[in-house]
């Protein structure tokens, strides 16, 4: 029903796509796997309309279409449910749902908000939300605001007659367990009327539920494979080009981190319902990891640290000071560095280059009687880039055109270039490929090495297991159990979930 003949598409400095062939059928579920920069995000965004194909054509039903925009995608019945989220924060759940198909709602000009709602609780029923729509998006956790995501695509089926198709990218980077079990199953019920491209890292979800898988690398589709068929350890050779290093989070590289030098003290630190009573130590060299479920307290731990919000009451000192001002400015002065959760949103700003990205939060160390030494500014872009190969054409490259997985760089470049010495993660790989994970780890093992001290909000608890000096397991706002993680000793799976369920 949809097909791409030998597509190509071409930025300034990067063939990103080369006569890639992709087609999936009614009621099927295609995988699509690849490295960040690979080209998938490219090739959704021309099924989407988002991007126009320079070469080779696009054809649905048999028939050539150019897509001139997502709006002339979605009224042909394809529709997209994006990893950085495309709700309007400051708009209502509803108003998300029908943005730019208000229309229907309209009686002589002024909108029913009634039938509004009414319409939008139909659509949350479909993903077995319970939520009001007249709630403000951005008070809705990260994986409520995906599940409307989902919800917001559905709505085509109202409007589109015929089959549709849903592009699923990322979808489950950081739904709990039982939320991906929902939408894998809302996804298979849905299969008598819509097809659906699912995008993902996680290799066990893409063979677990498609049908077929897609294998991209530098732009090429390199195989195409059952999902019957598939074998985890042969995709991953051949999305990266080599083996996987079986010592995945470099616990081999985990030494001793310095007893004698506090970094970071909380005592008794309370924030209104979020948490309580958190003390908590880091070390000069240590890696903390925060472990608990979706809501236990964890990120906003993280960015009282940081200085984004301020507790109510309990002491916070940095290298023995106590912290009186809270605010990301005196975060980034006392030596804090905070990559987020959403890089798009608040890791990196799109529309200025990587060097600009990299330097924004030490502008001073590269001004001069007000003015910046941009010559320098990207020497240092040009140094990290080649340090953490990212994939770029350029330092004067945008970085919002960048992957998921350079923009992660960029953000940890820019901390790192910066001299922090303590470096707040919150879920820095959620998105990443399985070789960009890896450059991850390895910087994690050379900042500890350096002394930096480290806390890990981790993607998973193999992850918070394998990278971490200490676990400290967090329930309902309070610190349940602390484990002490040295190489041959670590705490089992079920020794952290006992404690956070």
């Amino acid at each position: 029903m949809f097909e791409l003949q030998k597509v190509d598409k071409v930025f300034p400095g990067v063939h990103a796509l080369k006569a890639v062939d992709f087609e999936i059928k009614r009621g099927e579920i295609v995988g699509l796997v690849g490295e960040n920069g690979a080209g998938k995000s490219t090739l959704m965004k021309i099924i989407y309309g988002a991007y126009q194909h320079d070469g080779g054509q696009v054809l649905v039903d048999g028939k050539a279409v150019r897509f001139r925009s997502p709006r002339q995608a979605m009224d042909m019945g394809v529709g997209m449910v994006f990893q950085e989220q495309s709700l309007i924060p400051n708009l209502t759940v509803m108003e998300n749902i029908f943005l730019g198909f208000e229309k229907q709602f309209v009686n002589f000009g002024v909108i029913d908000w009634k039938a509004m709602a009414e319409a939008a609780r139909h659509q949350l029923n479909k993903v077995k939300l319970d939520i009001s729509p007249s709630t403000t998006t951005s008070q809705l956790s990260f994986a409520q605001r995906q599940l409307i995501e989902l919800a917001k695509v559905l709505t085509l089926e109202e409007r589109v007659q015929g089959d549709l198709v849903i592009l699923l990218d990322e979808p489950t980077s950081v739904l709990a367990k039982e939320e991906i079990e929902l939408l894998f199953e809302l996804v298979r019920d849905l299969r008598s009327r819509a097809s659906f491209i699912f995008v993902s890292h996680r290799l066990d979800e893409v063979t677990d539920l498609s049908d077929r898988i897609y294998v991209m690398k530098d732009g090429e589709v390199v195989d195409v494979v059952n999902a019957d068929d598939a074998n985890i350890d042969s995709i991953q050779r051949e999305m990266v080009g080599r083996n996987i290093n079986k010592e995945y989070y470099r616990e081999e590289q985990q030494s001793p981190f310095d007893t004698s030098k506090v970094l970071l003290e909380l005592d008794s630190v309370n924030l209104d319902s979020r948490y309580r009573d958190i003390s908590l130590k880091l070390h000069a060299g240590e890696v903390l990891c925060l472990v608990g479920t979706e809501g236990s307290g964890r990120e906003a731990i993280l960015r009282t640290i940081y200085g984004l919000q301020r507790p109510d009451c309990g002491r916070v000192a940095i290298n023995g000071h106590s912290m009186t001002r809270f605010s990301a400015r005196k975060g980034v002065e006392v030596g804090v560095a905070y990559v987020p959760r959403e890089r798009k949103i608040e890791g990196i700003v799109a529309g200025m280059s990587v060097f600009e990205n990299m330097t924004l939060s030490q502008m001073g160390n590269y001004a001069k009687a007000g003015v910046l030494d941009i010559g320098k500014e990207r020497a240092l872009a040009r140094e990290w880039i080649g340090k953490l190969s990212i994939k770029a054409s350029s330092e004067n490259a945008d970085c919002g055109n960048l992957s998921g997985g350079n923009q992660q760089k960029v953000v940890l470049a820019k901390w790192r270039s910066g001299g922090s010495d303590i470096i707040l993660l919150d879920h820095p790989t959620r998105g990443l490929d399985i070789g960009a994970k890896e450059d991850v780890y390895v910087m994690v093992r050379e900042m500890s090495e350096a002394g930096i001290g480290i806390i890990l909000v981790a993607d998973t608890l193999e992850e918070a297991i394998g990278l971490s000096h200490t676990i400290a397991v967090i329930k309902d706002g309070e610190i349940q159990k602390r484990y002490d993680c040295q190489p041959g000793s670590k705490p089992s799976l079920y020794d952290l979930i006992q404690y956070m369920i």
